[in-house]
């Protein structure tokens, strides 16, 4: 991986510092619901405040396409802010223009200000060199603590860096190390989780994979597909019947590359999909053809916890079944709770992340016990696709440029 700057590279005593967060967190009738985000971020505001800098916060909420949009506005989330921080926080009611060069100018150490929403300006998502002129004319260094957002070639998270002395934040430095140490240099052997509904939504990420790790564990509705590619009947199972080609294909390139895919030996079937259906547990080629796969048997989490003690990574992408009823969230509790238990033991490096697997883990009880746990949605799937992500490309450019 490219060095990239940190916050201890940077002068900022005395300094305005531009800081893009990821403040776009659940809001309900005015109120955030949940400020998980909202508290990673405090780690890099008080380090900056700690080296004399002055935090000027950057960030979107929803997709308001680049116009004025109230109930889009950050100004709802300035409470939560405060409670996080433990502080006042000053709002500008424009991210760029007066009203943004007032609220600046009359900032002192120890301050905080939130800018409006970035995206209700056409130049954010547009990279406009405009734009990101007059962002960059608030401050005099820039710190991007927003992985989640790494993804985007917008102003605030690409174009800034390459006009700024810029660093990661302390929540992207975790970030970036953590992935580090899944995929791109990680301690051998790996093993890769992957879960969710269709292969079709995940065959960069298949294709990526199969040529970086040892193991591929391959659940949810996902293996069924690949059992049908077997030529094993799934019943009314969740299957994309068309990919069979695809799946086919990428079993074949799996094995050219020296990668074991897992597939499921049992599974628990039910006829209906609900909590606490009647189910029974099969052999995974005997799904009654009245019957529906909900989750992987015991034999199966069983051979996965197997792979997990021979390997030394795990990386995490989707749950193993339909973690959000019961039974079927057994497989997944299960292997979590086994894995959680590795890396309790210092046997393993594990990362987990995705939007389903960050709830199925928490609802297992296991991913505090994980290495580290992504919130970045589709940043980490990007980047588990092997994709180069603009936010941290720039960051890596002008340390190397």
């Amino acid at each position: 991986m490219a060095r990239f700057n940190t916050i201890d590279d940077l002068d900022m005593d005395g300094k305005v510092v531009l800081t893009r967060v990821d403040l776009n967190v659940p809001v309900e009738n005015g109120q955030v619901t949940d400020a998980t985000r909202i508290a990673k971020i405090v780690p890099t505001l008080k380090d900056i405040q700690g080296r004399g800098g002055i935090p000027v916060l950057l960030a979107h909420f929803d997709r308001p396409k680049g116009k004025r949009v109230d109930a889009m506005s950050l100004r709802q989330i300035v409470p939560a802010l405060e409670a996080a921080l433990g502080q006042q926080v000053g709002f500008a009611d424009e991210a760029i223009g007066g009203a943004a060069k007032r609220a600046v100018a009359e900032l002192q150490k120890g301050d905080v200000l939130l800018l409006e929403n970035t995206r209700f300006y056409p130049g954010e998502e547009a990279n406009d060199p405009t734009f990101v002129a007059s962002l960059a004319a608030l401050g005099e260094v820039y710190v991007n603590d927003a992985f989640s957002a790494a993804h985007r070639a917008h102003g605030s998270t690409e174009g800034l860096a390459r006009l700024m002395p810029s660093a990661a934040g302390r929540l992207m430095e975790a970030e970036l190390n953590a992935l580090d140490a899944a995929l791109g240099n990680p301690q051998r052997p790996v093993v890769a989780v992957v879960g969710g509904a269709k292969v079709s939504t995940k065959l960069e990420l298949l294709s990526n994979l199969i040529e970086k790790v040892e193991h591929l564990v391959i659940g949810g509705g996902m293996a069924n597909t690949f059992l049908v590619a077997q030529g094993i009947e799934v019943g009314k199972s969740l299957a994309e019947r068309d990919m069979a080609d695809t799946a086919r294909s990428i079993l074949d390139k799996a094995q050219a590359a020296g990668c074991t895919i897992h597939l499921p030996v049992d599974v628990v079937v039910a006829r209906e999909f609900k909590a606490n259906a009647d189910s029974s547990v099969v052999p995974a080629n005997a799904c009654p053809a009245d019957a529906m796969i909900l989750d992987a048997g015991p034999e199966t989490v069983a051979r996965i916890g197997e792979v997990f003690a021979q390997c030394r990574t795990l990386l995490w992408n989707g749950p193993l079944g339909a973690f959000e009823i019961q039974p079927f969230d057994a497989a997944t509790n299960a292997a979590a709770a086994a894995a959680a238990k590795l890396t309790c033991d210092g046997r393993l490096v594990s990362v987990a992340g995705g939007g389903d697997t960050v709830a199925a883990l928490n609802k297992a009880g296991a991913a505090d016990d994980f290495t580290f746990i992504s919130t970045a949605g589709g940043a980490f799937l990007e980047w588990m696709e092997g994709k180069d992500l603009p936010g941290v490309a720039a960051l890596a450019d002008v340390r190397s440029g």
